[in-house]
């Protein structure tokens, strides 16, 4: 689908990190720009900043757990503008989750996946009818992660489990989609392919209190920079992809009609080829041994 001048993009989790910079590659090929996000002040930053650059964008303040709120946006998104052309189902949340998973807080499943899970099902469930009685080209992609869209990772098994979720998501519209006749495509994000400076690691900021920790953390909450001084300090290598190549990787790949918005990287392929064939082998997953042993 070509990302033609005019044509409506919306992206969720757009106050910043990857959701803002597809929302500024959006506005960039002409697209007008629907932004959502819970945090409101960085949100109208974003918006202002947009609007600097003259682009036509609307802002809405939306937590996409609540069903109501995202029904809300599409309402509001097509009063506006009449169509919408791309969703990017993208807002997401770390968990926060301490210990062995017999010792997590529930609270801490229930936020991860009513933003993780839920709100990319409700994106789904408020745009995509629209989208697809409107008869025009469109394209939804849904933001997983290479941690537990690709493979488990066992040390943030929330994240990773609700990652590994939106792919089967992505993987079962895509075919509902075709079995439609619909003139809507679907893929799957894998932001990547090294660290990205994001909001992600301070999720906690925007938590809500109908999700509160029932049980306080026994280790502070660290920031990214702390994660990269503890890593470089332990002697692995720290690389960071920048948000706006992820941003063109979308792009791209809505103008291909890519289902897997994957960038290459020889550690993802090791890791989908182990955990392949540990299942072609029914083999136990040998791939996740360093995990077990730390």
């Amino acid at each position: 689908m070509e990302l033609t001048p005019g044509r409506v993009a919306v992206v969720t989790g757009a106050a910043s990190g990857i959701g803002l910079a597809m929302a500024r590659r959006f506005a960039a090929d002409g697209l007008k720009v629907v932004l959502a996000d819970v945090e409101e002040g960085a949100l109208e930053d974003a918006a202002a900043g947009l609007r600097k650059d003259g682009a036509d964008v609307h802002a809405c303040v939306v937590d996409v757990a609540d069903r109501a709120q995202v029904e809300a946006l599409a309402t509001e998104t097509y009063e506006r503008y009449g169509a919408v052309h791309v969703l990017c189902n993208n807002a997401g949340v770390g968990s926060g989750a301490e210990g062995r998973m017999w010792e997590h807080d529930p609270n801490d499943w229930k936020w991860a996946f009513a933003v993780n899970v839920w709100g990319v099902f409700h994106g789904v469930q408020a745009f995509v009818p629209r989208m697809i009685a409107g008869g025009e080209p469109g394209h939804v992609v849904n933001t997983s992660s290479g941690d537990g869209g690709i493979a488990p990772l066992p040390t943030a098994s929330v994240y990773a489990v609700t990652k590994a979720a939106v792919v089967t998501m992505t993987e079962s519209l895509y075919a509902h989609l075709k079995a439609e006749g619909a003139r809507v495509g679907a893929s799957v994000l894998f932001p990547g392919p090294h660290m990205l400076r994001t909001g992600l690691w301070e999720s906690h900021r925007n938590r809500p209190a109908r999700y509160a920790k029932q049980k306080p953390r026994k280790t502070p909450y660290r920031s990214l920079g702390q994660w990269e001084a503890a890593m470089k300090e332990a002697g692995q290598e720290v690389r960071f992809t920048p948000v706006e190549d992820v941003a063109d990787l979308v792009a791209e790949g809505i103008r291909a009609g890519r289902f897997w918005l994957l960038p290459e990287s020889e550690h993802s392929d090791r890791q989908i080829r182990a955990r392949s064939q540990s299942m072609l082998d029914r083999a136990d997953p040998s791939y996740l041994e360093h995990f077990i042993l730390d």
